[in-house]
This record gives C-alpha cells, sequence and structure tokens, in this order.
C-alpha cells in the first residue's frame, strides 16, 4: 500500500505534462487578444516598422487583472489632451462599454445593478485620486469585477480616461447614449487602427512624391558609349589587279 501511495505521489508532478505533440496547442491570436502575446514565440520580420504601437506592451507589462499589475502602470502620462473630439469619443466608448454597470454619469447605477450587480461608482473622491495611468490600466487589463477591456484600442482608452476625467470635475460634459438603439455610421466604432487597413506613416504616398522634385540619377545605361579612339581606321586602298595568265 505504501509503495502504491508513493508511486501516486511520483506521478502528480506529471500531471501537467504534455504527452502528445499533435498539433493541437499551437501559438495563435483569438478575438480581442494582443498581437504581442505572440512574440515571445514569434519575431517581428526584419526591418519592418509597426503601423501603431502600444504605449505598453505585453512583453513590459503583463495583461494580468492583478492589483500590483495595473498599480505600476499608475505612472504613465497621458498623451491624448482634453479636446471636444476626445470627449466626443470617449462618450462612445463609454456608453457601449462601461455605463452599463457605472451609469451615465459615473456614480454606480447602471442598468445592471437591478440584477444583483453592485454598483461601482467611479466619480466619487476615490477614483478621482486615481492617476490617468492607473485608468487606463484598468481599462486594459480589468481587475476585480471588472472585466479587461482591451478590445477598447489604446488611444481610444485615453480619450474614455478623459471622458471619465470630465464626469468626475462634473463639468459640462453631455451624457448618456449618442443615439438611440440600432444607430450606425459614426455612432459605433470604425475600423481597426491597429491592423494593416491603413498605410504606414511612413509610407512616401504618390501625391508627396509629386509634391516635392525628385532628382533622378543619370542613367548611366542610356548614356552612349565613348567612341574608341584606339581602334585602326578602315583600309580603303583598292587591291592591286591579278596579273593575266
Amino acid at each position: 500500500m505504501r509503495s502504491r501511495m508513493l508511486l501516486l505521489l511520483a506521478l502528480v508532478p506529471l500531471a501537467g505534462c504534455e504527452w502528445f505533440s499533435d498539433f493541437k496547442k499551437q501559438p495563435a491570436l483569438y478575438p480581442w487578444s494582443s498581437p504581442d502575446t505572440l512574440t515571445a514565440t514569434r519575431g517581428n520580420p526584419q526591418g519592418s516598422v509597426p503601423v501603431s504601437g502600444m504605449r505598453v506592451s505585453g512583453l513590459e507589462v503583463s495583461y494580468s487583472a492583478m492589483p500590483t499589475t495595473v498599480d505600476s502602470m499608475s505612472g504613465l502620462s497621458n498623451p491624448t489632451p482634453s479636446s471636444p473630439a476626445s470627449l466626443a469619443n470617449g462618450r462612445m466608448y463609454f456608453q457601449i462599454n462601461c455605463a452599463v454597470c457605472h451609469g451615465d454619469r459615473g456614480m454606480g447605477d447602471g442598468p445592471v445593478t437591478k440584477y444583483g450587480m453592485p454598483g461601482i461608482a467611479i466619480a466619487g473622491e476615490a477614483t478621482r485620486a486615481r492617476t490617468d495611468g492607473y485608468i487606463y490600466g484598468m481599462i486594459r487589463n480589468g481587475r476585480g469585477l471588472m472585466p479587461t477591456y482591451n478590445r477598447i484600442e489604446e488611444m481610444d482608452r485615453w480619450d474614455v480616461v478623459n471622458y471619465v476625467r470630465a464626469l468626475q470635475s462634473g463639468g459640462a460634459v453631455e451624457v448618456g447614449p449618442l443615439a438611440a438603439p440600432g444607430v450606425t455610421g459614426d455612432k459605433v466604432p470604425g475600423a481597426t487602427r491597429r491592423g494593416p487597413t491603413r498605410p504606414s506613416p511612413y509610407y512616401n504616398s504618390p501625391a508627396a512624391r509629386s509634391a516635392a522634385p525628385v532628382t533622378a540619377a543619370a542613367d548611366t545605361m542610356a548614356t552612349p558609349a565613348p567612341s574608341d579612339t584606339t581602334a585602326a581606321a578602315r583600309d580603303t586602298t583598292p587591291a592591286p589587279a591579278r596579273p593575266q595568265q
């Protein structure tokens, strides 16, 4: 009996091992997952330039919803000024993702509170004391009862941060849904800005090329070769007549 117990204890560490390599578990991208989850196993092409970088990549800060991980992003500075365009975009994403729990004004009175979800206010003193980087980290990673909203792209997250700050300050900012349910167009997010749907900022467009004069190098292949002065001149002297037999 004792030998059997020892055998079972010896096999416990092997329970998490992969016994078969049948290509079922491979590095892959899934909906709303970040591309930099693959950088540890698949390197970027040599000489490539990203279309848009991440303020904090998965290699620098984990995507885990741990308090210390979110706290580590508290020192990030907000690169987006609080402009009317930023607030309008932040309001759109706030209504789609945040208002259902936090309420239109961030008072923790969203519709889900009617079904037992605790109300979490983000317009109070506790959240007001948090930095912009911390709120950004909460959106990126999630924490506690809040799931990750990494599907909101990076620059749009900063717009949400600006909108939350406007709600906290009690300023004149528009609240509530942007339109009736089912309305699309500019009332919903557009195409992704992280995929290859727009050219790289380093791309030299035809318009830019036509605006700036380009001095092309001389085509040496089209330049005629100089004459060979060392070649012998053609002998035009007639050959002597052959004598008659």
